[in-house]
């Protein structure tokens, strides 16, 4: 199983970005966690970060054409603003679950709607790194 995990703006900046929301673990620390998570499922595991939209909408559709099985996707504030983000994944029907570090629902009333929610398989929130690890067992199913 191909796995692609999406992160975009901010998330590189782990362990200084709002600590008390994020935690101080870095985005390298992040990326081998999931690593190992995927390793010891047997899942072959790829990871992109960009702070662009359009970046991020290029990942999605190169999956389409990299056979990639599964994706799991944080896409940070664009959760709350991206069309563009949504029609990719619509447009490439690759099983997707959404992750977020910290619970949307909890914070700012803008964070609570997700663009991207209704084309996933699953919406993960709160559960920190632990999230993407969880996602990663949700697409193997």
């Amino acid at each position: 199983m191909k796995v692609l995990v999406i992160n975009g703006p901010n998330l590189n900046m782990l362990g200084i970005r709002e600590p008390d929301i994020y935690g101080k673990q870095t985005y390298e620390m992040l990326l081998q966690q999931i690593a190992d998570h995927a390793a010891v499922r047997g899942v072959e595991v790829s990871f992109f970060q960009s702070n662009h939209e359009g970046a991020i909408v290029d990942a999605i559709q190169q999956a389409y054409f990299d056979k990639i099985d599964g994706i799991v996707i944080n896409p940070a504030a664009y959760t709350h603003t991206s069309v563009a983000i949504l029609d990719a994944l619509k447009a490439v029907a690759i099983p997707t679950v959404e992750v977020h570090i910290s619970d949307i629902n909890s914070r700012d009333e803008f964070r609570r709607h997700s663009f991207i929610s209704p084309v996933c398989v699953k919406t993960i929130c709160g559960k920190g790194f632990d999230g993407y690890c969880e996602a990663i067992d949700i697409l193997m199913q």
